[in-house]
């Protein structure tokens, strides 16, 4: 069976693959692009192949932050198939990549038809659960440049590549800091030699150094994901 690209779709047995391989199509996912948009019920699902969403939460008295990002581990807008409810964050493109979207009543037909494939879905969603708390307490309890460093690996690990076209503003609002905040604490992890960071890039340059930089939510967070395709 060929690797898609997709780790989720990849441990599926042949059979349940192409049945949903069937049924998608290939897209690409230019960077700021919303796949689903607050307070709107999600119409299609999408695996990613390479790239990377945040799902962002916006507060009412201004500003906002993520809560969660999805990559090739998994599939955005799996919550959907628990139920027709209006989505309760933005879901959007931070790193451009590539998917397969499937709409969500074809999706949801292959959920009841194959356990195995509902097993998969219901399992991520948990993971999504557990990593999205995690992450919450991280912004209200970590320093910015522990937080920064967790973001960067990750947005590298669910991505599938170091060198991550962000701009500060965009840094900012996904860690719930100021723009000068992200600069400062980028400039230090930048002289330590761990990222080189240019206008509208980060490059990661030493991966095992920024993981010591990383505040213990990395390591977590991740452990949660990989556990999945043990």
């Amino acid at each position: 069976m060929a690797a898609t690209g997709n780790r989720l779709l990849d441990k599926l047995s042949e059979p349940v693959q192409k049945t949903i391989l069937s049924s998608a199509r290939p897209v690409d996912l230019p960077a700021r692009v919303h796949l689903h948009r607050l307070h709107e019920v999600p119409t299609h699902i999408y695996f990613l192949l390479r790239g990377a969403v945040s799902l962002v939460v916006h507060m009412s008295e201004g500003g906002s932050a993520e809560v969660g990002m999805i990559g090739r581990e998994g599939l955005v807008g799996g919550d959907a198939l628990l139920g027709p409810a209006p989505s309760t964050v933005d879901t959007v493109v931070q790193i451009a990549g590539a998917g397969l979207r499937i709409p969500v009543k074809t999706m949801e037909s292959l959920f009841l038809e194959h356990e195995e494939l509902r097993g998969r879905v219901l399992e991520f969603q948990q993971a999504q659960i557990n990593i999205s708390g995690q992450i919450s307490a991280c912004n209200k309890l970590h320093e910015a440049e522990a937080r920064l460093a967790r973001w960067l690996l990750t947005a590298a690990d669910r991505s599938g590549t170091e060198a991550l076209g962000l701009t500060q503003e965009y840094l900012a609002q996904m860690l719930g800091s100021q723009r000068t905040t992200v600069a400062l604490v980028a400039g230090v992890l930048q002289r330590a030699g761990l990222i080189d960071y240019r206008r509208g890039m980060v490059k990661i340059t030493n991966r095992e150094g920024l993981t010591a930089a990383a505040c213990t939510c990395y390591a977590i967070t991740r452990q949660i994901t990989d556990r999945l395709y043990q």
